[in-house]
């Protein structure tokens, strides 16, 4: 896998992905803006999803901190629960590493989100505290730019 620009054909063909049950919270209603911010995932030139840093990865109430890289991510519906996760997540963690240079990475993860959760322990991320939202609470994970 790799990460591109987002292109406005890659945004719009995020803004249609549908996701099953409580996944449901991760569309979009409109394009993500195609500004820098939010990049593509591709496997072998398809869009595999995208990931955005720093302002667009933070949830409601959340603060910017020094030093400290705001991530986000979403996969395509039609790979969630195939065991693609761990490379996808590792992908984009390896770009925002070599793209940003933070002392620290941080990710909001909604509680009820077994995978996600996971994935994000596989990658050394652990639990630092929950932020409330009108989504659920928040799992705000966070882990060094070197893990462990």
């Amino acid at each position: 896998m790799r990460v591109r620009p987002l292109t406005a054909a890659d945004a719009a063909a995020i803004a249609s992905w549908r996701y099953p049950g409580r996944y449901s919270t991760y569309e979009f209603d409109e394009p993500p803006a195609c500004d820098g911010d939010t990049w593509a995932v591709t496997d072998a030139d398809e869009l595999a999803g995208y990931c955005c840093f720093g302002a667009p990865a933070r949830v409601a109430g959340a603060a910017e901190a020094p030093g400290t890289l705001d991530v986000g991510y979403g996969l395509a519906p039609d790979r969630m629960g195939h065991g693609v996760g761990p490379g996808f997540v590792g992908t984009i963690l390896e770009f925002a590493l070599s793209q940003f240079d933070p002392q620290r990475l941080r990710l909001y993860i909604l509680e009820w989100n077994e995978r996600s959760r996971k994935v994000a322990a596989k990658h050394g991320f652990t639990v630092e505290s929950v932020l409330a939202s009108d989504e659920g609470p928040f799992l705000v994970m966070t882990r060094g730019a070197v893990p462990g």
